[in-house]
């Protein structure tokens, strides 16, 4: 666990916070090793450690699967949650008083999980997702419930043009009055994308105005596509 946390701490938090301002989302590589990355994937098959798997298909969602983790989370996933979540709310607050919403994150993800209980969401949103040939995600935004942080994290398990091809992340941005952006990404193995989840606030001439966001996969050429997703908020079921 100090391991995780002391790579995530020499990161260039500055840096990233600019650019997160900047653009909404930002790439953060080599997070992860590839050990950690194999395990990862190698613990899919494991059920004692999920609470729920949803096949995409049913729901319209796509093509693949994924599985929500259940509690208490590994202490590498509870590393990440914590420490990322510390150094990315006050940009989601800076967002929140730019954009003249009244809400204030807390300083600490152990503080932000009792909000979310107060109001009734207990439920680990924690995921890992798998994606065959063929699979996709459509846009979509992982709110869960009335309380929700505007970011959230994805690490790549794979190994882009090795373990598969295609299957890039796709973040579109809906600009007000004009026709939608797409950001096409594709990090290497082992990287985090920091991305909002639902909107980020982008400066004009009258000043800054709300830009909608959304996120999806791309179809998957061949191989296998494993990604872990670290929402902050939890979910209501």
């Amino acid at each position: 666990m100090k391991n995780i946390i002391d790579r995530l701490v020499s990161r260039d938090w500055a840096g990233i916070t600019e650019t997160l301002h900047d653009k909404g989302f930002c790439v953060v590589d080599n997070v992860l090793s590839a050990e950690e990355c194999k395990q990862l994937i190698h613990n899919y098959t494991s059920p004692d450690l999920y609470r729920k798997t949803i096949a995409m298909e049913r729901y319209r969602f796509g093509s693949g699967e994924y599985k929500y983790f259940k509690y208490p989370l590994s202490s590498l996933i509870t590393a990440l949650r914590q420490t990322v979540y510390s150094y990315i709310a006050p940009v989601a607050n800076k967002w929140m008083e730019v954009l003249h919403i009244n809400t204030t994150f807390p300083a600490t993800h152990e503080e932000l999980q009792l909000q979310c209980k107060a109001a009734g969401q207990d439920k680990p949103t924690v995921l890992i997702l798998k994606y065959g040939a063929g699979g996709f995600n459509t846009l979509h935004q992982d709110l869960y419930g009335d309380i929700y942080f505007p970011m959230q994290i994805v690490l790549f398990l794979n190994e882009p043009g090795e373990d598969y091809n295609g299957g890039e992340f796709v973040l579109t941005e809906q600009i007000p009055r004009a026709q939608s952006k797409a950001n096409v990404l594709q990090p290497g193995r082992g990287s985090m994308l920091i991305f909002t989840t639902n909107f980020r606030p982008v400066k004009g001439t009258k000043g800054y105005y709300r830009v909608n966001m959304k996120h999806g996969v791309s179809p998957v050429h061949n191989g296998n596509r494993h990604t872990l997703g670290i929402i902050f908020h939890d979910a209501l079921s």
